[in-house]
């Protein structure tokens, strides 16, 4: 018997008649057995190859064969309009057999959020922050809405797993897991990730269960057409984009609300229709620019990583990007935006506004014809999502006992990974600040966690993140744009040097608070131009910045002539630079500069290292550590031996202290804990251990840096 013929006669025969489809795609083949089965999985294909249909199709079929009823499939997203574009495609599959789907999020009506709890579909399409709502808020539903649930599908699953939303997400699902009464099976949806097998790890969760990876060989080899310019402007890129491709449908990614939004100034200025898409747009705003994205022809569509998911916009001709977006996995995700008619290619055109964004699109492209993918990595001790996780609790269930804590959440892997005495600290900090009050033996919120967290406040209990972990960059009353919040959170005296809208800026104060650095223009010289990147890159992706630098051209991808040019003026500062080695380095100024090509989390600890051992170190960043000494013959001495004596797992990177304050829910923590985990996150491992094993060069004098 083949997979199609596992499934359910009725959904087969919609399959071929109603749909009209001749076969499946190999991953919707493959996907049949294992899931009809209840394994735990993860399904991974490049965007618009058929992962919806390969995770539902085998649990609508199992709904009618083992006569599921009530609420027993959850569909996670993790943006809305992800969930908007899908609910028509899902009620469709449903209606051909009898089956209603519903829709819970943040623009959900009153009236169907209460049509959903009294009378559950089969099928609930929601966001990990709407569960926590009913869970919360809804206790004389949740347990009625939950006991029949058999499966969980999450969408675009690495979007979860890399920050602190997808332990949220997990704790979550144990929390639902208890009320269904049963091991719920876990399907997870992906485009290419660097280690998939971790990633279904991670997905299991406490869960013992059986689980594979289901991953089949591309169905397609078309060459693919990916160019890197460089226009050197934002203004140039408008001019460049206003011009090519007329007619088509363009996708343009940004990097940050305010490149997005400059950029599509400059467009309607050259009277191109443009729309916009970010986190800051109104629902009614929203709702218009999803329904253009789908209906539009001939118009340019501007947006940051919030179109980068699986939202369809339609008749999608070219995907452009202006600079380059932090991983090579963004890359493939916006690439696979483009070429899904038949006959059409997968494109990307690259505009270069500056040196910056057109050395690390040539890093990225080399990574990307080397095959690499970074891999998904949780961050490590979610500390807060703890605290978050126990006041929740305290509302779902009205007060619960310290034991049972851990009976709701102990199976969960971030928590279990965890220290018990820092659990337990975490817990103490938590009643001896007021969050939590112990009554009768009952935990439930106190006095400042209901002021805080409680029913009058209970919105900012829902979300692990109230905004993003972003610093806003001002000049004057000019918003330069936004950068990571790990730029600032490494402590160092040296104010930072950011590289934003073209130039270099000196960061003047930080007002932590309220997310903003204010900036002034950075004197002229001193520093490559280049170099003074805001954003902090991992250890693959800048030592492939240094292949670039040194010579390589990427495998894959071709660069315009303009790239071209550029790129060979910026690599005339680099000859020195050799494979396997780091280099220390006199600048045309006679400052001296110790380049590892490691990464910023990677610097910042090897230079606090260097500090503790004597020597005068600057600000490090994502691929040099200034030196404050004349005296290169002590600095090597000092480096060797620091080399020579530390191990990875003793350095890491140091942090502002008012930088934790950045993590939502830290006031629930003991702030040594809180400093501690921060240090772990800011930390690469990777990064130092490369270093630690790697020879220095010296070189006694270069031009590098004088301009």
């Amino acid at each position: 018997m083949s997979p199609f013929e596992q499934l359910h006669p009725a959904l087969q025969y919609h399959i071929v008649n109603s749909l009209g489809w001749a076969s499946l795609r190999p991953l919707q083949e493959n996907s049949i057995p294992p899931l009809l089965a209840g394994e735990h999985a993860l399904l991974i294909a490049p965007t618009a190859g058929g992962k919806t249909e390969a995770a539902f199709f085998p649990l609508l079929s199992r709904m009618l064969g083992d006569e599921w009823t009530g609420l027993s499939v959850l569909y996670i997203c993790p943006l809305r309009a992800l969930l908007n574009n899908l609910h028509h495609r899902l009620e469709q599959y449903c209606g051909f057999v009898g089956r209603r789907v519903g829709l819970w999020h943040g623009d959900t009506r009153p009236s169907d959020r209460t049509r959903i709890l009294e009378d559950p579909p089969d099928v609930l399409l929601i966001t990990p922050e709407s569960l926590e709502v009913i869970l919360i808020l809804r206790r004389q539903h949740h347990e009625r809405l939950f006991k029949r649930l058999r499966a969980v599908i999450i969408d675009e699953i690495h979007a979860f797993a890399g920050d602190d939303r997808g332990w949220h997400l997990l704790a979550v699902l144990e929390r639902i897991g208890r009320f269904a009464g049963r091991d719920v099976q876990r399907i997870g949806l992906s485009a290419t990730v660097g280690d998939p097998a971790s990633l279904l790890r991670w997905l299991a969760g406490s869960s013992p269960g059986k689980g594979t990876v289901i991953s089949p060989p591309a169905e397609d080899d078309t060459p693919v057409d990916v160019t890197l310019d460089f226009v050197g402007s934002i203004h140039n890129a408008a001019l460049v984009i206003s011009k090519l491709h007329r007619g088509e449908k363009r996708l343009v990614f940004c990097d940050s609300r305010d490149r997005v939004e400059q950029l599509a100034a400059e467009l309607i200025n050259r009277e191109v229709e443009t729309y916009v898409s970010h986190g800051s747009l109104g629902r009614e705003e929203r709702h218009r620019a999803e329904a253009a994205f789908a209906e539009a022809q001939g118009c340019v569509i501007v947006a940051t990583s919030t179109l980068e998911l699986g939202i369809d916009v339609g008749d999608l001709d070219r995907v452009l990007q202006i600079d380059c977006p932090g991983t090579v996995a963004s890359f493939l995700q916006r690439l696979g935006r483009t070429g899904r008619r038949p006959g059409s290619r997968r494109n990307c055109l690259f505009l270069a506004t500056s040196e910056s964004g057109l050395i690390q699109a040539a890093g990225l492209l080399e990574l990307w014809g080397r095959d690499f993918v970074e891999p998904v990595s949780p961050p490590v001790t979610p500390y807060h999502i703890l605290a978050q996780q126990i006041m929740a609790l305290a509302l779902q269930e009205g007060g619960l006992g310290k034991a049972a804590v851990w009976e709701w959440l102990g199976g969960m892997p971030g928590f279990a990974a965890m220290p018990a005495e820092h659990r337990a600290a975490t817990l103490q900090h938590m009643l001896e600040a007021r969050l939590l009050s112990a009554e009768d033996g009952l935990l439930w919120l106190g006095a400042r966690g209901e002021e805080s967290f409680g029913r009058r406040s209970f919105m900012q209990l829902f979300a692990v993140f109230s905004s993003p972990p972003l610093v806003s960059v001002r000049y004057g009353q000019k918003m330069l744009g936004a950068v990571d919040v790990a730029t600032f959170a490494m402590r160092h005296d040296e104010v930072p040097i950011l590289l934003l809208a073209g130039r270099s800026w000196v960061v003047t104060h930080i007002d932590w608070d309220d997310r903003i650095a204010t900036v002034e223009p950075a004197p002229e010289g001193g520093r490559s131009r280049w170099m003074s990147s805001g954003q902090p890159l991992q250890y693959p992706f800048c030592q492939a910045i240094k292949r670039v630098l040194a010579g390589q051209d990427p495998k894959r991808g071709h660069l315009s002539r303009r790239a071209q040019e550029r790129l060979a003026v910026v690599r005339k500062e680099y000859g020195w630079l050799r494979e396997g080695r780091t280099a220390l380095v006199r600048d045309g100024r006679g400052r001296l500069h110790w380049w590892t090509f490691a990464g910023l989390c990677a610097n910042a600890a090897l230079g606090a290292a260097l500090g503790r051992r004597a020597l005068a170190v600057g600000r490090a960043d994502n691929f040099r550590i200034p030196i404050e000494s004349d005296d290169s013959d002590a600095a090597v001495g000092s480096i060797a031996a620091m080399l020579a004596a530390c191990e990875s797992e003793e350095l890491r990177s140091p942090v502002q202290e008012k930088s934790i304050d950045d993590l939502k829910f830290s006031a629930c923590l003991p702030r040594s804990l809180a400093i501690q985990m921060l240090e772990e996150r800011l930390t690469d491992r990777l990064g130092i251990s490369a270093v630690l094993g790697e020879e220095v060069d010296r070189v006694v004098e270069t031009g590098c840096g004088s301009r």
